[in-house]
């Protein structure tokens, strides 16, 4: 199939008589940045460490670039992994990390040094990168951890959690680098995260996985617009008003009540009707703080598809 980089079938997981990941499967392109998604323990970890080689599989098959996953080092050469909470050497600079890194996968000393020194431009640490690591800010050592998934030039990058910790500007810009490296190298991206407004701004999918198992494998855009016309209303009262404002809502005809992590707040999705739910609010005697209506936002589709279960 034409453009396909990675593809996973029926890929399962079993440790002992538990399922950490069951019959998963999906297929990504050139260029696609892949948000996966779900609750803890939903087998988001598992599912990276099973593409990267590093747990062998129950069940299932997977391909990276046509390579079958059998073929371990052939699939390691043309992936790039930044794990979640990776460690650093605090002596060497970040041209040395790098270039140590490019020397494992067979360059050259000079081609290594040429690869560490494009890299460390290429993420924004062309003025630091001959500082020793053990200086950098935790921004950075993400961004060093970015170019470190990148030394063999490969055609799947996988980062868990890479912007964990970080302050929003320091976000936004490890957000930026990662859809730079999708668009301008054309590598696919899976990036795993619990930051929803993330996948929302530079993932093309979405593959949301609960208890092992996909449970949606679609566009952003078709995850949102499941419920195509529906709006979802957000009525904030007092903390103790919030059960039985529900209850009044849950009665309006065409009302579904959502899951929510708003404090103080029931949402609803409704395809018509948004005033008459407010209006039975009002009316039942129940003050209303405030209440807003849009469009169906991720956070809001995912806590409906998970039970309301946090990523």
């Amino acid at each position: 199939m034409s453009g396909v980089t990675l593809e996973a079938r029926g890929l399962s997981k079993w440790f002992g008589g538990r399922s950490a990941v069951e019959s998963v499967s999906f297929t990504a392109r050139v260029g696609e940045v892949i948000g996966l998604l779900g609750p803890n323990g939903a087998g988001k970890t598992t599912t990276i460490r099973l593409l990267s080689t590093v747990l062998a599989p129950s069940g299932g098959e997977f391909s990276v670039a046509g390579v079958p996953g059998s073929r371990a080092a052939e699939v390691r050469a043309r992936i790039g992994v930044l794990p979640e909470g990776a460690g650093y050497p605090a002596r060497q600079t970040g041209v040395e990390y790098l270039a140590y890194h490019a020397r494992l996968f067979g360059r050259s000393r000079g081609q290594a040094a040429r690869v560490a020194a494009g890299l460390v431009e290429q993420v924004g640490l062309a003025g630091r990168g001959g500082s020793r690591i053990g200086s950098y800010s935790r921004g950075m050592r993400q961004r060093l951890g970015i170019a470190r998934a990148l030394v063999n030039d490969p055609v799947v990058v996988f980062l868990d959690e890479p912007t964990s910790g970080l302050d929003p500007a320091g976000q936004r810009e490890i957000l930026g680098l990662v859809a730079a490296i999708a668009s301008g190298r054309g590598t696919t991206v899976v990036l795993s995260t619990h930051t929803l407004p993330e996948v929302e701004e530079i993932c093309s999918t979405v593959l949301i996985l609960d208890k092992g198992k996909v449970i949606v494998y679609d566009t952003v855009a078709g995850v949102t617009e499941g419920g195509a016309g529906r709006r979802i209303g957000h009525v904030r009262v007092p903390p103790d008003e919030v059960g039985r404002a529900g209850e009044v809502l849950a009665a309006v005809p065409g009302v579904e009540l959502l899951p929510t992590d708003r404090a103080n707040t029931v949402v609803f999705a409704a395809t018509e009707g948004l005033n008459e739910a407010l209006s039975a609010v009002l009316d039942a005697g129940v003050p209303v703080l405030s209440f807003d209506v849009g469009g169906v936002r991720l956070n809001d589709a995912f806590l409906a598809i998970t039970g309301g279960d946090q990523p």
